[in-house]
């Protein structure tokens, strides 16, 4: 059997505010879904059409099989999914206050998914396997950050283009240096790096500590982090895709930058964006679309998302991404 992808990192049972606009302290009740970066982006491809596959890790107490259920209901493979005994499945709180308020708890003091092993790596006949993409965030604690290292080493063999979403969580970094040196590690090993521009400042610039903290970017420092990221392509990856928002998205390779706008929409929840669009992107190119064409997927997967409410369950199908296009036809 083909995968066409598989994701490597962290699976929550999230719980999304069911009362819009109202703040945190006052919520009365919750909706229940699977999150995660890497989860979610396997949920994303599997519903644009990709046979996706996740490298996780739950508990075995009762969140945990919520999240097993949930992905079989999407489609998703779990069967490289082990259950650690003695481990809690991750948790994640949302509140959901629009248009640019979105207060995010995790409860991850020693997470199911940290304690993934090489071991579990090779459970994978990876030559089956057509791309990975593994979170940054996995680079951070545990087990797990060695099982990183073994699965891009082995997809390299397998000549496997593997993404790296860079995913920064703060909470999870003891020192902010640290998320730098851990991304830096595996560069050359991998083929395309995803992040937005407070990533990439916190990855690549000496002072990361702001970003870290949670801090906006100093604009006028834009163009001295624009000289950071183009050197990263001296040498790999091939290709960097930077996540602006709704001002849309930016490929640079060797061969140049192409700038591809975004869509204006009305916005319920961002939580979730990215990961949308990653989907996206990974999929449109599994589907042959040049990175011009793979970018506006793209933008389009994080435009449908931002306008409903939830996080894996708002992401789109394929069918819907092709209408939302059609009617956006510039």
């Amino acid at each position: 059997m083909s995968i066409d992808l598989v994701t490597f990192g962290r699976a929550n049972l999230d719980l999304y505010s069911q009362d819009i606009g109202a703040p945190f302290e006052q919520v009365t009740g919750f909706d229940a879904m699977v999150g995660g970066s890497p989860t979610n982006i396997a949920i994303g491809a599997s519903r644009l059409g990709l046979a996706a596959t996740v490298l996780t890790a739950v508990g075995t107490d009762r969140a945990g099989d919520f999240v097993l259920r949930y992905l079989d209901d999407e489609g998703v493979d779990t069967s490289f999914v082990p259950r650690i005994e003695g481990k809690l499945t991750s948790l994640a709180l949302l509140g959901v206050q629009p248009p640019d308020s979105f207060p995010l708890s995790f409860y991850r003091e020693d997470p199911a998914d940290i304690y993934l092993a090489p071991s579990d790596v090779d459970a994978i006949d990876l030559s089956t396997v057509r791309s990975i993409e593994v979170s940054g965030n996995a680079l951070a604690r545990g087990p797990c950050v060695e099982a990183v290292h073994h699965l891009v080493d082995r997809a390299a063999d397998h000549q496997i283009t593997v993404y790296v979403d860079i995913d920064l969580r703060p909470t999870e970094w003891s020192e902010a240096a640290d998320f730098g040196t851990a991304i830096t590690s595996i560069l050359p090993r991998i083929d395309v790096l995803i992040g937005t521009e407070e990533e990439f400042f916190a990855a690549f610039m000496p002072d990361p500590a702001p970003m870290m903290a949670g801090e906006p970017i100093d604009a006028s420092r834009l163009p001295e982090l624009a000289t950071a990221v183009s050197a990263l392509l001296d040498e790999r990856p091939g290709v960097i895709v930077t996540k602006r928002g709704p001002r849309g998205a930016t490929v640079q390779s060797a061969a140049g930058s192409i700038d591809v706008p975004g869509f204006q929409v009305e916005v319920v929840n961002t939580v979730g964006a990215g990961d949308s669009f990653a989907a996206g992107l990974i999929t449109s190119r599994l589907n042959g679309l040049d990175w011009e064409g793979a970018a506006r997927f793209a933008n389009a997967c994080g435009a449908i998302t931002v306008t409903r409410h939830g996080c894996s369950s708002a992401l789109p199908t394929y069918s819907e991404v092709e209408a939302f296009l059609a009617s956006s036809v510039r």
